[in-house]
């Protein structure tokens, strides 16, 4: 790494071990066709995607000192596009379930999603208003799994029904894991889903909220798709949808968890907005 002065979202020696040999893989199978090597370091690529993603900060706010926007973001959409940043963050999360004497892949998901504002400029066609909550702008689903670690995310606009986003986030667990027999989620999701988890080979389960509950009241399993939101909120990038693409926000939280992932691989805590 050069030796400008580091951010608190910098990779640290031990962290950057964890990604790097997806990384350098993923360079040489794309040479350049003049052979050049490139003028910025891969670690340099990754600690502004990390930077922005902490910050929140737009593109051409990006330090000096980091890569220029238009590099970055020719691997963020590279990245996004092929794969390599859920390649990353699926090999970090078999880690973690690992060091917690679990299997790689689980057997369990939690379904959930979150309305979210969109930043002006966001394309109309890919919002929506959440006519329950009443918020403009676009939808996150998540499943996650027993430690709340994500095993897939869908972004929609924000009217579409908890429907859509639960036969999508269904449709990618399938077709990513072939361990997953259950599925839990609330009262948002109708019998759609369940029929659809069903066809899939996946038993969904809806969790009742008991009528005698005042408040917020967290429900065994189901409260750790809750507690996974509020990890993604301490990455100001994730508290609004700033993306052009959907895509390009799933992408974000698949950033967000690795760098978590990685913190908790190595010991290393993820500092607070007070302290960052």
């Amino acid at each position: 790494m050069s030796d400008r002065k580091s951010y608190k979202s910098d990779l640290s020696e031990d962290r950057w071990a964890l990604i790097e040999p997806v990384i350098t893989a993923w360079k040489a199978k794309h040479p350049s066709v003049s052979g050049h090597q490139g003028n910025y370091e891969m670690r340099e690529i990754v600690n502004a995607i990390l930077y922005q993603s902490r910050t929140g900060c737009q593109w051409d706010y990006l330090p000096h000192d980091l890569p220029p926007p238009g590099a970055v973001k020719y691997y963020f959409y590279k990245w996004r596009d092929d794969g390599t940043d859920q390649t990353i963050h699926d090999l970090l999360r078999w880690q973690v379930r690992e060091s917690r004497g679990r299997l790689p892949d689980p057997s369990l998901v939690v379904l959930d999603t979150q309305s979210l504002h969109a930043a002006a400029g966001v394309p109309a066609a890919t919002t929506g208003r959440d006519a329950a909550k009443k918020v403009p702008g676009r939808k996150r689903g998540l499943a996650v799994d027993v430690l709340g670690l994500v095993i897939a995310v869908v972004v929609l606009a924000a009217s579409a029904h908890d429907n859509a986003a639960g036969t999508a986030l269904l449709d990618k667990v399938a077709a990513d894991i072939d361990t997953v027999k259950k599925a839990l989620v609330d009262q948002g999701f109708k019998n759609t889903v369940v029929e659809h988890g069903a066809d899939l080979g996946i038993a969904v389960e809806i969790v009742e909220r008991n009528p005698a509950d005042r408040g917020f009241v967290p429900q065994p399993i189901r409260w750790r798709v809750e507690q996974t939101n509020g990890i993604l909120i301490l990455h100001r990038r994730l508290v609004r949808d700033y993306e052009h693409r959907p895509a390009s926000s799933e992408s974000r939280v698949y950033w967000a968890i690795s760098d978590v992932m990685a913190r908790r691989l190595t010991g290393t805590s993820t500092p607070a907005w007070r302290g960052a």
